[in-house]
Parts: structure tokens; sequence; C-alpha cells
């Protein structure tokens, strides 16, 4: 993941209901750290509050590396890696932090695609001038 392009993380820790019946965290969890990191980046870094009703994703792709455990520590981490004319790609990676035997590190990375398509719209659009600005101002291309 680029750190010349926009990223922001949030710290989570992993709860009893992001586990499932093998004790680390169920797969959907990471999603949830992934989408909260996005929140992010949109509402605060980026400043953009009308991201979120128009963004239907399209594609996500996960890579698991490691187990997280309950009461671990982690740090979900997304990056704008590419703005095209109506969709937008971003790479996250989710770090376990040091927890009882387990050293911590890189548990998860991926990327996630999403389409823009406003409200009224069937397919997808292209970005408004206020999303295109904000993400070229942060140097993605």
């Amino acid at each position: 993941m680029s750190r010349a392009n926009p990223r922001a993380s949030i710290e989570r820790t992993v709860e009893w209901v992001d586990t499932d019946a093998s004790g680390h965290q169920h797969n959907s969890a990471v999603m949830r750290w992934v989408e909260s990191a996005e929140a992010e980046l949109f509402l605060r870094t980026l400043q953009l509050p009308d991201y979120f009703p128009s963004v239907p994703r399209i594609h996500q792709e996960i890579h698991f590396k490691s187990k997280l455990w309950f009461g671990q520590g982690i740090t979900a981490t997304v990056g704008i890696s590419k703005l095209g004319r109506t969709s937008m790609t971003y790479a996250f990676e989710v770090h376990g932090h040091p927890h009882g035997q387990w050293p911590g590190g890189l548990a998860a990375f991926g990327a996630v695609t999403v389409a823009h398509v406003p409200p009224g719209f069937q397919k997808a659009q292209p970005w408004p001038a206020a999303v295109v600005d904000a993400v070229a101002s942060a140097g993605v291309e």
C-alpha cells in the first residue's frame, strides 16, 4: 500500500462477537474494520460526506495471513490506490498487535473496488468534481 496516497487507520479490539467457533476472527470482522477505516478516510480525512450513499462494492478481495484473537488489538488501514472515471479502488491492511503468545503483524490485506452510483441512477456515473479534486490533490491518479 503506497504511503503517498490518502490513507486512514482505525484501532479496535477483537471482541467476542468478532470471533467464530475456532476462537479467532470471523472472516466478516475484517471487512467491518476495513469499512470503519474507509469511513475515517472519506468522512474525516478527505471530508467527503456524500461519498457513502452512492458507492456499492463491485469487487472485494481479502488475503488472510494470520489469526486474530479475542481481546487482541488491531489496526486497520485503508488507502486509495486508483481513481477511475466511475470507480475507485482502495487497498487495505489489518495488523494485529502483540497479544499473549501471539507476536502480532499483518493478519489480512486486500482491495475493494467501489462504483459511483448516485441515488436515482441504475448504472455507474462519473465521480463528482469534489471527489476527483479531493483525491487528486492527495496524489492519486
